[in-house]
């Protein structure tokens, strides 16, 4: 092990004394495109080549060997399962941040990733470094089926472009000249089967494409600054997405991408083998370059190496598709010279400090962004429970007791289970905690009759291996690769029997998915939501069963009743009756819906402000009741007088605000104009619809309380 170190500092050494040489590009009074014209001249046919990969470095010329992390809640290296992992802060899954419906939590996420980030490739010991973020996930979750929704923050446009956005600046920081890390947002475009998905079409209409599919990404580039995404593994309209020319034609010229677009993991390997776009590997590398996608993530060498024998695709064809790597090297600071001016530069190089995932810092942005996630589903009255009263608690269930990470988890510093954290405030309050893990021979029930409650914690498993790759043992659970073939959660016969045997039994849902969960609705007294994968897991949920916090988390995807109503799994028109715009019948839990343990009124909406870009909604909502807490407000809109089809309400705007109890704020929703308009195909624009729109402002999208009319 002492040679190992030794070795990779020497080799950090020789790296510092080859970036001490001066090269033209290392000008930072030049524009970036001659820089990377300059450096462009000086690499040979192999470097660029070799730059056609996820590794941004060239080491003849001095520019540094990094790659990319996965980072959807947290930096991977390595993994939980991985005994050569780093640790990193581990944050709720994506879907979690989503219902978080705050764009500074997720920015903040966003801002310990890209420090962790800077921090470990300072490490000389760590042999992998990156800069490149695989964030945030910008696919929609148009079906609770698609087994990848634990990676998404719901199935609405606006809040996931919102998210997005947020998510990139924290990723990207606020420097005018450099980033921190660079946001490659994933999977572009229309990602939400996984069954079949190297093979299969995703469907729709130009109109869907710009005003719902794509909406995410399109903020991701043009607010967010993001200038990186990578390619999905599916068609649009049957031409594969890493070969489809909107890449070009829409998020190069349109949006002005002009950074990374990169297939996805095996991409080539199966627009050739699965799609059957074209004969052979050379002939699919070729139309892959042409398509300016310019980082394969797959082995390409030999595939490209044949295709410029073969004339297939030329030395300039490949200068063009790298030319997004090294814009995104520059920004990184990569292609300056050792007397950097990069502020990120210095980030970890003092190794007396304490590492960044130790920090309190970080520790309190995970705990606050996880008791921002939790989601109250019911509450007859039981919650918060009063431990004067509650005094014998019975904790059941399989994720109690233990952390469950999913495929794109890092190794956290430490993790607190939610028995860890019951059983801490036990000892503070003086409580009695038993714990069982299922109701095997009927010994839960047997225990729950003596309890003052029951807390059960279940829910999915996000299977984070690949020795089954195509395969979930459970129908209702999910991941990449495969789809859940039911919505049923298995506990809940668990749940019947445990609430017969003890009436104050609450549902804690762990999962990354909504379930059908109908029987515990209308029978148990109180259920609460939060995904799997944050170290403070366990305290989120214990602070919110003992009102430590208020929840205030929001639903992101429209809860069915039944699996028979949503459409046919492979049917990507939304407009048949897909998320809350279009959905008709009655539903469990509808979009933006949450609880608190505080009651909130809303006055009578104004329009405060309106001009040619911005129209300011002002609606003054009060705390009611007896706790303080968080109110997400929501703007939706319709057109009344609209010659043209929409959804029968869309999200344009939203606001977490917390307000003490007895206390009225004034809360502004700020409404771009751009945002009300509709795709016409036939000029190829946004058009602004005609005539009045109906602002509708409320709890959630089923939860209207006050509505004004604009212009």
């Amino acid at each position: 092990m002492n040679r190992l170190i030794t070795l990779l500092l020497l080799t950090w050494a020789f790296w510092m004394r080859i970036s001490a040489q001066s090269y033209d590009f290392h000008n930072t009074k030049l524009k970036d495109d001659q820089r990377i014209d300059l450096l462009i001249r000086q690499l040979t046919l192999d470097e660029k080549i070799s730059l056609l990969s996820t590794n941004l470095g060239v080491a003849r010329l001095g520019i540094p060997s990094l790659s990319c992390y996965e980072g959807l809640h947290g930096i991977v290296l390595g993994g939980p399962a991985n005994k050569f992992s780093y640790p990193t802060t581990i944050f709720p899954q994506a879907y979690g941040l989503g219902e978080t419906w705050d764009r500074e939590a997720v920015r903040r996420v966003g801002q310990q990733m890209a420090e962790e980030a800077r921090y470990y490739i300072q490490r000389p010991q760590v042999q992998r470094k990156g800069l490149v973020i695989y964030a945030p996930n910008a696919d929609l979750a148009r079906d609770p089926r698609w087994g990848r929704t634990e990676e998404s923050y719901g199935e609405d446009a606006y809040l996931t472009g919102q998210l997005s956005i947020a998510m990139v600046k924290g990723l990207q920081g606020d420097n005018p000249r450099y980033w921190k890390t660079a946001a490659l947002m994933k999977h572009f475009l229309a990602n939400s089967n996984e069954d079949g998905r190297d093979s299969t079409s995703s469907d729709f209409d130009e109109r869907l494409f710009r005003e719902y599919y794509s909406y995410p990404f399109y903020k991701g580039i043009t607010e967010g600054g993001s200038r990186a995404f990578m390619a999905s593994y599916n068609a649009w309209n049957d031409t594969p997405m890493c070969v489809n020319p909107v890449l070009d034609e829409v998020a190069r010229k349109e949006w002005g991408n002009n950074g990374i677009i990169c297939t996805d993991g095996g991409g080539l390997r199966l627009l050739v083998n699965a799609h059957h776009a074209y004969p052979t590997m050379a002939e699919g590398a070729a139309a892959v370059i042409k398509a300016k996608t310019g980082m394969f993530l797959d082995n390409y060498k030999d595939a490209v190496n044949e295709a410029l024998t073969k004339g297939l695709v030329t030395e300039k064809d490949i200068e063009t598709a790298i030319r997004g790597n090294l814009f995104v090297a520059l920004k990184l600071g990569l292609l300056d010279d050792a007397d950097t001016k990069n502020p990120y530069a210095h980030i970890g190089k003092d190794s007396t400090a304490t590492p960044p995932y130790m920090t309190k810092e970080a520790q309190q942005a995970a705990r606050e962004v996880t008791n921002k996630s939790v989601v109250l589903l019911k509450n007859n009255g039981i919650l918060p429970l009063d431990s004067k009263k509650t005094r014998k608690i019975l904790v059941v269930g399989p994720y109690a007791d233990q952390m469950v990470y999913d495929w794109y988890s890092g190794n956290p510093p430490y993790e607190v289970t939610i028995l860890k954290a019951l059983r801490e405030m036990a000892d503070r309050e003086g409580l009695d905690i038993s714990y069982i893990p299922d109701n095997r021979m009927g010994k839960a029930e047997e225990m729950a009759r003596e309890a003052d409650a029951v807390i059960v914690c279940t829910g999915n498993h996000p299977y984070g291996t690949k020795s089954e790759w195509f395969f979930c043992p459970v129908p209702s659970d999910g991941r990449e690769a495969v789809d859940r073939k039911s919505l049923q959660l298995p506990d809940e016969d668990m749940l019947r029997l445990l609430y017969r045997a003890n009436p104050n039994t609450v549902l804690v849902l762990v999962s990354s998915f909504p379930y059908t969960i109908n029987w515990s609705n209308d029978h148990l007294p109180a259920i609460l939501h939060i995904t799997h994968c944050s170290q403070e897991q366990g305290h989120a949920v214990a602070d919110a069963l003992f009102g430590k916090i208020n929840p205030a988390g929001r639903t992101t995807q429209t809860w069915v009743r039944d699996i028979l109503d949503l459409p046919p799994m492979m049917d990507y028109d939304i407009r048949h009756g897909r998320t809350y715009m279009y959905h008709k019948g009655d539903v469990l839990y509808p979009f933006g819906y949450g609880l608190s343990y505080t009651t909130f009124q809303y006055g009578k909406a104004r329009i405060l402000r309106q001009d040619k870009h911005t129209i300011e909604v002002s609606v003054p909502v009060t705390n009611t009741g007896n706790y303080d807490g968080d109110e997400v407000v929501q703007l939706y809109v319709t057109y009344p007088d609209a010659k043209v089809e929409h959804p029968q309400k869309q999200l344009k705007a939203f606001e977490r605000i917390y307000i003490k109890r007895g206390e009225t704020k004034e809360v502004v929703l700020r409404v771009q104009r751009s945002d009300l308009t509709y795709w016409d195909a036939l000029q190829h624009a946004f058009i602004p619809e005609k005539g009045h729109v109906l602002f509708m402002i409320g709890a959630s999208s089923s939860d209207i309380r006050t509505e004004v009319k604009g212009n």
